[in-house]
């Protein structure tokens, strides 16, 4: 019998180390079970045309799996159109606080920075 590998694939997005600590500690907090990863992804909507997915979640067929600082991370294939080079960020500011995303890809951006067109 043939033995399957799984062909290794660098991750087409990046997680600051501020995100990545941020990411933890929401998935001890939340208890999140094993065998959960990181889910990136884009959806129809929001003010420019797209937002972003950004949640805890299992791996579906049509997925590709990344590690990411020992993170699994989740992306349906389909999107990484979307993401390719994209960063997640922590912002801790007096006025702001949560994941930022800086997208090479998109076009325009709202004022929330959740959303995008491309």
């Amino acid at each position: 019998m043939a033995e399957v590998l799984e062909k290794a694939v660098s991750a087409p997005i990046n997680i600051t180390t501020s995100a990545m600590e941020q990411l933890k500690r929401i998935l001890t907090e939340q208890n999140v079970p094993e065998g959960y990863g990181l889910r990136v992804g884009v959806k129809g909507g929001g003010c420019s045309g797209f937002s972003y997915i950004l949640g805890f979640d299992t791996k579906k067929e049509t997925d590709q799996s990344f590690t990411i600082d020992g993170m699994r991370v989740f992306m349906e294939k389909s999107h990484g159109l979307y993401l390719l080079g994209m960063e997640i960020d922590w912002l801790n500011g007096l006025n702001n606080r949560g994941f930022i995303f800086n997208n090479p890809n998109a076009d325009e951006t709202c004022g929330c920075g959740s959303s995008f067109s491309a």
